[in-house]
């Protein structure tokens, strides 16, 4: 699906006035819970080297939600690294990190196959999931899955709470930038591949691909309900947490993604507050957003070079 022009596209999303105190009672209600990591050596994994580890910690609604852990040998510090998954994506052993010097947890958030005891609304699914109701829509717990998971990142011993990346791309790309915002203070540099759940409204008028299309498919059988929709969509659209963010970021968008299209990876890229910020687009690619051609050299530069003690110091 090619595009002209989707730099001067004008997103609809508008932010609700009561976005700032949802989500502050939201995470006050997250907190409610402690934490209560479980990180258990899984040795069949484990390789010289690189210690694994299998997660577990509370989040919202006290449901108990899995990760991986992977981090080099040694005590540390070692700079942490939270990766985050696409909407249908399982999360892996992220061991390449770790090779990288990174201490790294790679969550599962509630839904996914680790997770999914109690939530399990599919996919596609989640993007619909009691969507007429901002109080249970689905993803107010699975955002917070992303944030605790950072918390528990940040809480490990051999971890440097200064030098934390968060990194993901699709709906991993919209938990990046939202943990970049609601750990405002905490995260060092993020990376955001092909942003979903941004200008939702808008993109599902851009795109009949899915998970998007479950918003076509649910206002087609509930078009009474659509001012509604807009209302709960706004309160988690990714597009009103971006002026929050302050860390060096970087954003990658396709041209031709028909999945999560650019224009609206553009509005978001421009709502940014971060003062160092750089958007990558890639002409001829689609969701991918430029990973097959080598963005993801950039990322690992990127990371390297705010996160990393020696390269930090050569590039000051």
């Amino acid at each position: 699906m090619a595009k002209t022009s989707p730099q001067t596209w004008i997103s609809t999303t508008r932010r609700p006035e009561e976005f700032d105190s949802f989500w502050q009672q939201t995470l006050e209600a997250t907190a409610e819970f402690p934490l209560d990591p479980s990180f258990k050596k899984n040795r069949m994994r484990s390789i010289p080297g690189i210690d694994v580890f299998d997660v577990r910690f509370t989040s919202y609604g006290g449901l108990r939600i899995a990760g991986w852990y992977c981090k080099p040998g040694g005590s540390g510090p070692f700079p942490g690294l939270l990766i985050v998954p696409g909407y249908v994506s399982e999360p892996k052993l992220p061991k390449d990190y770790a090779a990288m010097g990174y201490a790294t947890l790679s969550v599962a958030p509630r839904g996914k196959l680790r997770s999914n005891d109690v939530f399990n609304p599919g996919y596609p699914g989640l993007l619909m999931d009691n969507v007429e109701n901002p109080e249970s829509y689905g993803y107010r717990g699975f955002y917070m899955d992303a944030v605790r998971a950072f918390d528990a990142l940040a809480a490990r011993p051999e971890v440097d709470g200064h030098r934390i990346g968060v990194h993901g791309s699709s709906q991993g790309g919209a938990l990046t930038l939202l943990v970049a915002a609601l750990r405002r203070d905490k995260v060092a540099a993020a990376a955001a591949g092909a942003p979903y759940l941004c200008s939702m409204m808008g993109a599902a008028s851009l795109t009949n691909s899915y998970p998007y299309q479950e918003i076509n498919d649910y206002l087609r059988l509930y078009p009474e309900r659509r001012d509604a929709v807009k209302g709960t969509l706004d309160l988690y659209d990714i597009h009103n947490f971006a002026p929050s963010i302050r860390c060096p970021i970087i954003v990658n968008v396709g041209l031709r993604d028909d999945v999560c299209p650019p224009e609206t990876g553009f509005a978001l890229f421009g709502e940014i507050g971060s003062e160092q910020k750089r958007m990558y687009p890639y002409e001829d690619c689609a969701h991918d957003a430029g990973s097959s051609i080598g963005h993801g050299d950039i990322v690992n530069e990127f990371f390297a070079q705010r996160l990393i003690p020696a390269r930090i110091g050569a590039a000051g």
